[in-house]
């Protein structure tokens, strides 16, 4: 269940120390989210119609995990790189790749392992909302593109935070932890909330101009598999996507 923000007895530090260990429960996460809603039928379909025509492009996947959006970008005639902080992530997404698949096990919170300019677009899926402060790492981002390339992201949604807890400030920047159940194995995810304007003050301080906001309806097969999700509605608020133009 979600920490409260304001009610909870645990520390930013406790938090940042217990969740997102991706290395313990990287695995089950991903076997779960090879066919979860959100992931499999919402995230990956929604990126891949912001890429749009990759064929002969040179793209980087920041936050790479197991691999699902590279392996469907590279599918499309990309050429693909990717890296992931986590050795467990990375050494799946080497699994699914094969050996010869550029992969790095990097943190985007730290300088990034490739050439200024090396790429013509960067995907980054459901990674910045881990990170407090976006300064660097977009910086990073926004160095390793080639001018006119696409920074092209997905990020929890501003406003589940809010319905999650209405009593939260919306517009302070903030720490919140949810716990879930990936494939039987416990996991904490402790993420970072900020308000819309901050993302994209955000974008535009790191040299972006902001093309695209997008909040995608699911993919193609995801009320045929999931009929319970949507027997009253045919959307939901889960995350935000954007397409950023290099300046």
């Amino acid at each position: 269940m979600p920490v409260v923000p304001e009610s909870s007895t645990t520390s930013v530090d406790e938090v940042e120390v217990a969740a997102n260990d991706y290395d313990a429960f990287g695995e089950a996460y991903a076997v779960e989210n090879e066919t979860s809603l959100v992931n499999a039928h919402y995230t990956l379909p929604a990126m891949l119609d912001l890429a749009g025509d990759v064929a002969g492009r040179k793209v980087l996947d920041a936050g790479c995990g197991s691999g699902p959006l590279f392996a469907a970008l590279r599918d499309r005639g990309a050429d693909v790189s990717g890296f992931d902080a986590s050795t467990t992530m990375v050494g799946l997404a080497r699994r699914r790749l094969g050996a010869d698949a550029d992969l790095r096990v990097a943190d985007l919170a730290d300088p990034l392992p490739f050439p200024d300019g090396a790429f013509d677009d960067v995907v980054s899926a459901l990674v910045l909302h881990y990170l407090e402060d976006w300064t660097a790492p977009l910086a990073e981002l926004r160095r390793v593109l080639k001018p006119g390339g696409r920074l092209i992201i997905a990020v929890n949604h501003p406003g589940v935070y809010k319905l999650m807890f209405p009593g939260a400030d919306y517009f302070a920047t903030t720490l919140w932890s949810d716990e879930h159940t990936f494939n039987g194995r416990q996991a904490v995810l402790a993420n970072w909330h900020r308000p819309l304007h901050a993302m994209t003050d955000a974008f535009t301080a790191a040299g972006f101009r902001t093309a695209v906001i997008g909040e995608p309806p699911p993919g193609p097969r995801a009320r045929e598999l999931f009929p319970e999700e949507f027997v009253d509605r045919e959307a939901f608020l889960c995350f935000l996507f954007f397409v950023l133009e290099a300046a």
